[in-house]
């Protein structure tokens, strides 16, 4: 998205083609069916490991270049980027040293709100719209805001959600205020650490059987629960603790204006023949769960009536998973976990496993994940859709080493290249075309309905078409100046190329 902004705003900008070529290709080899599960030998990760840092390595020097690129266009000091195709009012974290004297303005004169941290700083940029570079002056610092937001060992509150946890570091209270109701059933217990004996009868890397919960084990009370970041934008518990050989370290985390609690966990994995889950029980009635898969959703039974029911005990989701009543719901969402099961009312995600064959080693060490629990007003909407793209996809923000736009003039408002009108459509991908003719955006319809959509362009469409895969257009479709419409059907997945004036 950020090379394809830059090729079209920043004057002598080359799209990276070759670059993201060879990082894709890497992506690609690295897709073979033994190495994503885990269950390969040691060397094949050794390897893999060195090509994700390449790929790695490629794509966060791409994006420097393309935002320094676009970053020279504008008269600021630091950009807000929003890369996704929903408009965003989360808070972003700008790395570096932070002088809280100082303070940022937008060119319409607005005053974000900026609070500091050991190492860098959040800023309340308020919404950003879909794919946008939002450019930002530094200034006098504005007067903190009166937010509300609290925070002790023992409780996490803002306007939408109050947490309270035990002194051994449990969460016994989620009270989502909006709604007046209780998110977990009466003495329940959530974000529970559950470690069970994992020994399959054959394949050890590759099966996990039904009997694996037949023992489990909780993890110990917290070794500390301590205050690290307390407001007014964003306040953290930090809870260390141990499940059986393992420690490992938790940061809860509230924004002031977000009822979405996240869960970031560094864990020193130490264990063999053993699955780490992680529960939350809701008080919420529904005989199906909704499980995020690619480019779409699926419903799956929350009981085990039938054989079938009982064959799903551990079944894939992608970004999120949701368990809905009628008027009401809870989404659990992850940043890089597949392996989920919802039973009656209690969602848990696969967090570790530690198996010996083919590989003594497997997951011994360091593990850095994150998820979060995001209560919400009716059934899975794209509320939940896009608090899980922004828990995948953290809006950036980015200094930059100053302007050669003329006496500052272009410092203007957000330049957002893409929108839609129609909340049921994700824009997911954005690229140049690979025979360089044009961008190449990938959308899919998500809520299983149809209609017209309009898509709103940050520049002037000279011709726009539905293409397949292969980037082969196959249909002209309307443009005028800036919009492009189009028909999407249920889950569709459709690519269309535009063409610039």
């Amino acid at each position: 998205f950020a090379a394809a902004l830059a090729s079209l705003v920043a004057p002598g900008y080359d799209y990276p083609l070759t670059e993201l070529g060879r990082a894709w290709e890497l992506v690609c080899l690295n897709q073979f069916h033994d190495i994503i599960p885990g269950s390969s030998i040691t060397d094949v990760y050794v390897e893999s490991q060195e090509q994700y840092a390449e790929v790695r390595e490629i794509g966060e020097r791409v994006r420097s270049q393309a935002l320094a690129a676009a970053g020279a266009t504008m008269d600021a000091d630091v950009l807000l980027v929003n890369p996704t195709g929903f408009a965003r009012n989360d808070l972003i974290f700008l790395p570096g040293a932070w002088d809280k004297a100082r303070g940022l303005h937008s060119a319409q004169g607005a005053t974000p709100a900026v609070q500091a941290t050991a190492d860098g700083a959040w800023i309340d940029g308020g919404e950003l719209p879909p794919y946008s570079v939002t450019p930002l002056k530094l200034g006098a610092a504005a007067s903190a805001p009166q937010t509300g937001l609290q925070a002790s060992p023992t409780l996490l509150e803002n306007s939408a959600l109050r947490v309270e946890l035990n002194a051994a570091g449990d969460i016994t209270r989620l009270y989502d205020k909006a709604a007046g109701r209780e998110l977990l059933p009466a003495g329940a217990i959530a974000n529970e650490f559950q470690a069970f004996e994992d020994r399959p009868l054959n394949w050890d890397a590759w099966d996990v059987d039904i009997f694996y919960d037949d023992k489990v084990y909780a993890a110990d009370p917290a070794q500390s629960v301590t205050v690290v970041e307390q407001g007014p934008l964003r306040a953290t518990l930090e809870i260390r603790r141990r499940v059986l050989h393992s420690e490992y370290v938790q940061r809860i985390s509230l924004a002031h204006n977000s009822p979405r609690l996240d869960f970031d966990t560094t864990i020193d994995w130490r264990e063999r023949h053993i699955m780490l889950k992680v529960a939350f029980p809701v008080d919420v009635l529904t005989p199906t769960a909704t499980y995020e898969i690619q480019w779409g959703n699926v419903e799956r039974p929350t009981h085990r009536n039938t054989s079938w029911d009982w064959a799903r005990f551990e079944t894939c989701a992608q970004k999120w998973v949701d368990l809905s009543e009628g008027d009401f719901g809870v989404s659990l969402l992850n940043d890089c976990k597949y392996g989920h099961d919802i039973r009656d009312n209690v969602m848990r995600i696969s967090l570790l496993r530690s198996p010996t064959m083919p590989d003594p080693e497997a997951d011994q060490g360091e593990h850095r994940f994150a998820y979060s629990i995001l209560p919400h007003a009716g059934r899975w909407n794209e509320a939940t859709i896009a608090a899980a793209y922004a828990l995948n996809d953290p809006a950036l923000a980015v200094r930059t080493e100053g302007s050669t736009a003329s006496g500052g003039a272009a410092a203007a408002d957000a330049i957002s290249l893409l929108a839609v009108d129609s909340p049921n459509i994700v824009i997911e991908t954005v690229k140049a075309a690979q025979d360089g003719n044009g961008l190449i955006v990938r959308l899919y319809e998500c809520r299983r309905t149809r209609g017209e959509v309009t898509l709103t362009t940050g520049f002037d469409v000279a011709a726009a078409y539905r293409a397949n895969l292969l980037e082969e257009n196959r249909a002209e479709l309307e443009a005028t100046g800036k919009t492009v419409k189009f028909f999407a059907k249920p889950y569709e997945i459709i690519t269309l190329r535009l063409v610039p004036a």
